[in-house]
C-alpha cells in the first residue's frame, strides 16, 4: 500500500526532503496542511452533510491590537514573488523544531501555503505541491488470525511532522498571517478565487482536518486485488486529506488538531464554529 493512498499496493516510498506547511497542517499543514498524501478522493457518505461545509463559518474579526502581543508585525512590503526571503525570517519564530526549519527551505510559501490550504479545504491532497512532506519509510501491515490492520509501528514515520507542527507557537502564527494576508489575497487571486475570502477557506480546512476521528485500536485492512482499503466504511469514506491525519495514529491526530485548534482561537474563531473531536474503536472485521 503507497504510504498516502489506501487504495494502492505496499511500496517502498522515495527518500524526499521534508518540507513545509501544517502550517495547515498544519497549517497545516494547517493547519494546515498540511500535507505528502497520495490520495484518490472519495465521497462522503450520503446521510451526512460534507464536514467542511456544515461546520465551517468565517472567520471572527480580527480584534484591535490592545497591547504587545497583538501589535502587527513590521512585515517588509514586498511582492510576491519576492517574499520567500521575509517569510522566511518572520516564520524562523513560530518554531525551534529543526525540521520546521528545514521546511522553510522550499520555494514559493506563500503561493504553497494557499495552494495547500485550497486543496484540504477541498478534501484533497495537496502532495502535488508540497511532496516534501513524504514519510520516510515504507509503509507497514500486520495479519493474524483477526485480520489484516495498519502496523501501529507505521506511525512512527510521522512524529517528526507531528513533533514540528506540535512546537509552533499559535499566536506567533497568527500574527505572521495576518502580516502577510495581501500576499495571501494575491495568491488567492493567482489560484483562480478573485474576490474570494481567503479566510473562510482557511476556516474550512480546519473543519476538514478537525473532522476526522482519533481511531483507537486496530485499523482494519481489506486486500484488493492490486490494492487496500479500510474495512470500515465511516473510514474508508473519510477524504484524503482527513485519510493522511488518520495514518498518523491516534496521538499524531490528536496533537495535530490540537495545534490547529489552538492556531483557531489566536486568530479569534470561536470553538463553537469548529467540529467537535470525534472518537471511533472500528476494530477488525
Amino acid at each position: 500500500m503507497d504510504d498516502l493512498d489506501l487504495d494502492r499496493e505496499p511500496t517502498e516510498e522515495p527518500r524526499k526532503v521534508r518540507g513545509l506547511a501544517v502550517a495547515l497542517l498544519a497549517l497545516l499543514a494547517a493547519a494546515g496542511a498540511a500535507y505528502y498524501f497520495v490520495f484518490m478522493k472519495k465521497a462522503a457518505p450520503a446521510a451526512e452533510p460534507a464536514p467542511a461545509a456544515a461546520a465551517a463559518a468565517p472567520a471572527a474579526e480580527e480584534p484591535p491590537p490592545g497591547g504587545p502581543a497583538l501589535e502587527p508585525l513590521a512585515f517588509p512590503a514586498v511582492g510576491l514573488d519576492e517574499s520567500d526571503a521575509a517569510v522566511r525570517e518572520f516564520a524562523a519564530a513560530l518554531s525551534a523544531d529543526p525540521d520546521f526549519a528545514k521546511w522553510l527551505l522550499t520555494k514559493d510559501l506563500v503561493r504553497k501555503f494557499v495552494v495547500a490550504v485550497d486543496n484540504v479545504a477541498n478534501g484533497l491532497s495537496p502532495r502535488p505541491h508540497v511532496d516534501f512532506f513524504a514519510p520516510q519509510g515504507a509503509f507497514r501491515a500486520t495479519r493474524s488470525r483477526s485480520g489484516t490492520a495498519i502496523d501501529p509501528a507505521s506511525y512512527a514515520r510521522y512524529e517528526p511532522l507531528v513533533r514540528a507542527a506540535g512546537s509552533l507557537d499559535a499566536a506567533a502564527a497568527a500574527r505572521l498571517y495576518r502580516a502577510v494576508k495581501p500576499l495571501i489575497r494575491e495568491a488567492y487571486d493567482e489560484l483562480g478565487y478573485p474576490g474570494v475570502d481567503f479566510d473562510d477557506t482557511l476556516v474550512r480546512a480546519m473543519a476538514e482536518l478537525l473532522g476526522t476521528p482519533v481511531v483507537e485500536g486496530p485499523v482494519g485492512l481489506e486486500q484488493k486485488v492490486l490494492s487496500y482499503a479500510m474495512t470500515d466504511p465511516a473510514l474508508e469514506g473519510l477524504s484524503a486529506a482527513q485519510k493522511q491525519l488518520l495514518r498518523m495514529g491516534p496521538r499524531g491526530v490528536t496533537a495535530v488538531q490540537g495545534k490547529i485548534r489552538e492556531v483557531a482561537a489566536a486568530l479569534g474563531i470561536a470553538a463553537s464554529r469548529l467540529p467537535r473531536p470525534k472518537a471511533s474503536t472500528p476494530g477488525l472485521p
